[in-house]
Formats: C-alpha cells, sequence, structure tokens
C-alpha cells in the first residue's frame, strides 16, 4: 500500500457513494487506474463492503443500551449457540465477546424505547438458553460515533 492508497481508502471511508471519478480526481488518479486500485483493495479484503448509514432517530430507534452478559459455561458450544441467536435479532446492532470485564459478552442493542427495551431484554435475551446475568446501561448522548478506521498507522511502500 501507499500513499495513494491511503488516500482512495479515506476518501471511500468519508463518502462511499463517490463515483469513481470524483474518487480519481480526489486522490490525483485517472479514472482507469483508480478503479483497478479500488478493486484490488476490494480482492485483498482491505474494502469489505459498502453500507449506508442511517439516522437511528429518524427511524424512531431512541434507545441505545449497552448489555453485559455472562455465560454459564465457557465452551465452545455454548458461545457459538449464544452468537447464533443473537445474530437472528435485528435490535442487535454489534455483540463483542469481551474479556478483562465481569462479562463474556457486550451487546450495543436499539429500540424504539424503554418498553420495547424491557419486552426485548425480556422475550428474547433472558430466554437465550446459558444466558445466568444481564446488566444493562443506557446511552444518554452519543459523544464520539464514527465508522472510519484510522488510518496513519499504515506501512506505506
Amino acid at each position: 500500500m501507499d500513499k495513494i492508497d491511503r488516500r482512495i481508502l479515506a476518501a471511500l471511508q468519508a463518502d462511499g457513494n463517490i463515483t469513481n471519478l470524483e474518487l480519481a480526481d480526489k486522490v490525483g488518479l485517472s479514472p482507469s487506474p483508480c478503479a483497478r486500485r479500488v478493486k484490488q483493495l476490494e480482492e485483498a479484503g482491505v474494502i469489505g463492503r459498502t453500507v449506508t448509514l442511517l439516522n437511528p432517530s429518524k427511524l424512531n430507534l431512541k434507545l441505545t443500551a449497552i448489555i453485559h452478559i455472562n455465560m454459564d459455561r465457557h465452551t465452545p458450544e455454548r458461545f457459538e449457540e449464544f452468537e447464533r441467536t443473537v445474530t437472528e435479532f435485528p435490535e442487535v446492532v454489534e455483540c463483542l465477546l469481551v474479556t478483562g470485564q465481569s462479562a463474556d459478552y457486550q451487546l450495543r442493542v436499539r429500540v424504539p424505547d424503554m418498553e420495547e427495551y424491557q419486552a426485548f431484554l425480556l422475550n428474547k435475551i433472558t430466554r437465550i438458553e446459558g444466558v445466568t446475568d444481564v446488566h444493562s446501561s443506557f446511552i444518554m448522548r452519543e459523544v464520539v460515533s464514527k465508522t472510519e478506521m484510522p488510518l496513519n498507522h499504515m506501512i506505506l511502500s
């Protein structure tokens, strides 16, 4: 990777809808080499997928909860079942297997309100086999929320 690749990645992170022509102009390439570089970055797995970010408030998803979950057993089967189950819940926007805390998993969940959260917790999360303990925190305000990966550490060729 070189400086041009870094500029391509930065531009794509800022605006995934940018056209190849606009991207090429922004990074100082002609369109064909720019498209080839983007394709190479995709094939190398550096670029995973392109998404559209939605505004949760405009979708009436005004409550964000962070849920710490403890499991009764630390076996591959128990973890696989938990992960498979929470993947099916549209309310779960992030699931992390964590260490260094008193929890096994941390979930980030988006729902309209506290009533919906209670239903989600009681009808879905606590019914997953192996879940023994659940602690919830609620986001009052997002101070930093970004999707861009830091690129300043990249080793350039």
